[in-house]
């Protein structure tokens, strides 16, 4: 989680379009999980998958354009507003569950959605003086929040596959889609970084999703859902630290008490249904 949360950190010094960082990183993290793999000599299922494939791809090709969305909004707005958007994530996924798997709401998701919200409206209405630019990283943090919201909803739908294997298709169905989207709009220009940037990018694939999966994945079987909801938290903590620490960003005392009722409800209610829920990543 410590990890995850200094992604934009790198992703800060990577001068390239956000779909080709995006792209690059998944092609690398790829890799890396296929090594994993190799190393731990497990096989890839394949013929088990062939119910789950489009939902794996479709998910996949989701989280491609998520992170191209959320590497896109720390451009226009701070990494710590840009991050609590995006951790409204959660609310979104309480709000759509009842409706689409007729799951029971309870007194305290609505209690938790209403203050959540309540701290939305407090991050978006206490913009520092940043314009239209920040209202447009508002926008686009919440809009990643929403297509991650969309691809909980997938992931609960595919059954066959789980873990490593299941972030590998995944992978692979956002290197298919961006492999697309980088020529129809930025262009390839990777040739074009230094050092730091091919340093920052490599580590970006490598550490911050490759090895981080893999660690996060070995964690899960051995922790409590109410466990992993916690620690999901320490994520945008870090992130909010790294904005105000290393990027020099600042925040209004407004939008620290909006981000206080956004990850504090958010957190309140996943520790209510924790049990029920299991596991839940970040997937930064």
């Amino acid at each position: 989680m410590v990890v995850f949360g200094t992604i934009s950190l790198f992703v800060k010094n990577v001068a390239l379009s956000s779909g080709e960082i995006a792209l690059w990183r998944a092609v690398i993290a790829a890799l890396v999980l296929l090594l994993y793999k190799l190393i731990r000599r497990e096989n890839l299922p394949f013929k088990n998958i062939k119910a789950d494939l489009v939902p794996l791809l479709v998910s996949g090709a989701a989280i491609g354009f998520n992170w191209v969305l959320l590497f896109e909004a720390y451009r226009y707005t701070s990494v710590s507003v840009a991050t609590l958007c995006y951790y409204f994530c959660p609310v979104l996924v309480m709000v759509l569950c009842p409706l689409i798997f007729k799951e029971r709401v309870t007194l305290k998701q609505c209690i938790c959605f209403v203050f959540a919200t309540a701290g939305l409206v407090m991050i978006i209405g206490a913009r520092r003086g940043g314009g239209s630019n920040e209202l447009i990283g508002i926008l686009l943090g919440l809009s990643a929040a929403c297509l991650y919201a969309f691809i909980v909803l997938m992931n609960k739908r595919i059954k066959t596959v789980g873990g490593v294997d299941k972030t590998v298709y995944q992978f692979l169905g956002a290197i298919i889609v961006l492999a697309v989207y980088v020529p129809l709009t930025s262009g390839y220009q990777i040739t074009t970084l230094d050092a730091t940037g091919y340093l920052c990018l490599l580590l970006l694939g490598v550490l911050h999703t490759g090895i981080a999966y893999c660690m996060y994945f070995s964690a899960v079987g051995e922790l409590s859902g109410q466990v992993i909801a916690i620690f999901s938290y320490i994520d945008p903590l870090v992130a909010c630290l790294v904005s105000f620490v290393f990027l020099d960003e600042s925040v209004t005392l407004l939008q620290v008490v909006g981000g206080v009722l956004v990850l504090g409800f958010t957190l309140l209610n996943e520790l209510n249904i924790g049990k029920k829920a299991g596991a839940a990543s970040s997937n930064s």
